[in-house]
């Protein structure tokens, strides 16, 4: 492990007295900049019956409305903008694959707020001086990879971008350029891995030393097996697109203990995702957000549908919140009980004679559903030896026993599942 040789921002030393005096102050105009130059947040506040002078504790928060990926899709394409157009350097639009697309916007200032929390992030990371980043997050609509580069770039580091979807190619660069640092989805370093050593190369003798990872939910279970395997650091960069992008948070390299929130731009609240009340700091439920610094697109108490605690400071005085190991849409509901990718990825990870490489198919058997775990064995190994149908059957009783769902296990030989090219698809609905 590296830490990073590079200065702090100085609200990263202040007091937690410091933080909060800021947050509110920012907070207050934030709400005041919704409320006077966004007519869908004047309506919302004015049908709540609140107005931001009625702010005058961060606890007085919790009195606005919430903010939902409905309200952007309502008001297609730039109704939610509290600046003219004109104002607007940068807008990122949705696929639109689930519905209208939703948008987002930054000003000039936006993006210069994004650059610097992703440079705090990467220094926080173990970014050090003259190191080259090697971005890979994706380049398609709603993208991260762009604010990745902001603020590698911020940072004076050195950037070697590359989309997804050219795995050969990618480790023929990594080999020939050394770069110390990758930011990309965790289950793409999976399919980056196989490539090295399709390639006959040890995936640890590469020059990476650290992996900066998010877009998807991963557990810490995948954390320990990418750096097993790559003979690197693996460090948890949250972001999403209606927030800011990636950098709103991130972990700090020297504790790996979850992402550590950037609270002087953003505002976190864990609510519980069925009353929409708010719980105490270290239980579980839905994270909101709300921003204190943007200008184009403020956010106000947003449902992230992101599942997660938030836990006291430690590297840092800001709150970290607990790694993000499921989303509430991400939640498949199996004959009543509730099941994520995520607890399917821990307990195959526990099966040696079984590889990373997984998706669930959601079928009917009559008014019944079921799910099965398509999963590829370990390299080396044929999918339908006695080891690994061993692997199979005890993966089974591990979801039958820790989740509480009975599930079928398909073994597909290496390649036989999908491999992500960016963010994994883990759910295949056919009911």
């Amino acid at each position: 492990m590296t830490v990073s040789n590079l200065p702090l921002d100085a609200i990263e030393t202040a007091s937690v007295d410091e933080l909060r005096a800021l947050q509110l102050k920012r907070l207050r105009a934030s709400l005041a900049h919704a409320y006077a130059n966004s007519p869908v947040y004047k309506a919302k506040f004015d049908a709540a019956g609140i107005h931001p002078n009625d702010c005058r504790s961060l606890a007085d928060l919790s009195k606005f409305p919430f903010t939902t990926k409905a309200d952007l899709r309502d008001n297609y394409p730039f109704g939610m903008f509290a600046v003219p157009r004109e104002q607007v350097v940068r807008i990122h639009a949705s696929s639109g694959t689930t519905g209208k697309p939703t948008v987002v916007g930054y000003t000039q200032n936006d993006i210069d707020t994004w650059a610097t929390l992703v440079a705090r992030s990467l220094r926080a990371g173990g970014a050090r001086r003259g190191d080259m980043v090697h971005v890979s997050y994706g380049y398609g609509l709603f993208t991260g990879g762009l604010g990745a580069h902001y603020g590698a770039e911020r940072l004076g580091l050195t950037v070697v971008p590359f989309g997804g979807g050219q795995t050969e190619r990618q480790v023929q660069l990594i080999q020939d350029f050394k770069p110390d640092i990758i930011m990309v989805t965790p289950s793409y370093m999976l399919a980056i891995a196989d490539e090295f050593e399709r390639q006959g190369i040890d995936p640890r003798s590469s020059s990476l030393r650290v992996g900066v990872f998010g877009a998807e939910p991963w557990t810490n279970d995948m954390r320990l097996a990418i750096e097993q395997r790559m003979g690197m650091d693996a460090v948890d960069i949250y972001g999403l697109s209606e927030v800011m992008g990636p950098g709103v948070a991130s972990e700090c390299i020297e504790g790996k203990d979850g992402p550590t929130i950037w609270e002087d731009h953003f505002y976190p609240e864990v609510i519980n995702p069925d009353t929409g009340e708010l719980v105490a700091d270290g239980d579980m439920g839905e994270l909101v957000f709300t921003s204190l610094t943007k200008e184009a697109l403020p956010i106000i108490r947003y449902r992230t549908r992101d599942l997660t605690r938030l836990l006291p400071g430690t590297s840092r005085p800001m709150r970290r919140m607990e790694k993000i190991t499921g989303r509430s849409d991400d939640m498949m509901i199996v004959r009543g009980v509730n099941v994520f990718p995520t607890q399917i990825e821990e307990l195959i990870l526990k099966q040696a004679m079984l590889a990373p490489h997984y998706q669930c198919v959601l079928t009917k058997e009559g008014h019944l559903d079921c799910l099965s775990v398509h999963v590829e064995v370990a390299p080396n190994q044929s999918h339908n030896s006695q080891d690994a149908l061993a692997g199979a059957a005890a993966l089974a009783q591990d979801v039958k026993t820790f989740v509480g769902s009975s599930i079928t296990v398909v073994l597909q030989p290496c390649g036989g599942v999908e491999r992500s090219m960016g963010k994994a698809k883990r759910v295949i609905d056919k009911r």
